[in-house]
């Protein structure tokens, strides 16, 4: 977990510095500070506008509407708090090139974590992947043919469509059954349409 980037206290100082330099709406603030950090640090919106609306209760910044926005300016009492602690305020300026730094390489730890499990993520998948290849390679082998080996991964790849088949309608049924709307007719249909299948497919088995 990266340490925070304000002291207690610090922000709401910084806000008002920030409004020294012009007025701005909320997001205005967000997206200042966020450049500051060079991105790698943006508050949300539960963080800024609370402390504006303490700045408000203090009169040190008034707020107007400009159509859908809100924008907030500092007042003459601001401005006079913010001269009187402008050494806070340098030494403030001067802990965030600090807190970047920090942000920084808090970021690049993550990031190399990240990559670091990727990378043994995709090298168990290569492992699995070769295990795999050379059990088909040994199943091929003891096979016999290749005519034997195809005829086994048809017959794998039916039951995996005959299951997904099954499962599919099964819910549908149990969908339907809850609500009354499976009849004996539903029943006879599925039995006599399964068994047209299976004789067409017993028919593309008979040797030629």
């Amino acid at each position: 977990m990266t340490p925070p980037v304000f002291a207690h206290g610090n922000l709401r100082l910084y806000l008002l510095a920030l409004l020294e330099e012009q007025p701005r709406h909320g997001y205005e603030l967000i997206q200042a500070l966020s450049d500051r950090f060079g991105g790698t640090y943006s508050p949300s919106a539960g963080t800024i506008y609370p402390r504006l609306s303490k700045l408000e209760e203090e009169g040190l910044v008034t707020k107007a509407t400009d159509g859908r926005k809100t924008v907030y300016e500092i007042t003459a009492a601001g401005s006079a708090e913010l001269d009187s602690r402008r050494g806070e305020l340098d030494a403030i300026e001067s802990d965030l090139t600090d807190s970047v730094r920090r942000l920084a390489d808090g970021v690049r730890a993550e990031v190399n974590d990240a990559m670091r499990s990727l990378r043994a993520e995709l090298a168990s998948a290569a492992r699995e992947a070769t295990r795999a290849a050379t059990s088909t390679t040994a199943s091929a082998t003891s096979a016999g043919p290749s005519g034997d080996s195809d005829s086994n991964r048809a017959v794998h790849e039916a039951d995996l469509v005959l299951n997904e088949f099954r499962q599919q309608l099964r819910t549908d049924l149990r969908t339907h059954a809850y609500r009354g709307r499976v009849s004996p007719e539903s029943v006879t249909l599925l039995k006599a349409r399964l068994a047209q299948v299976r004789a067409d497919v017993l028919a593309t088995l008979v040797e030629r």
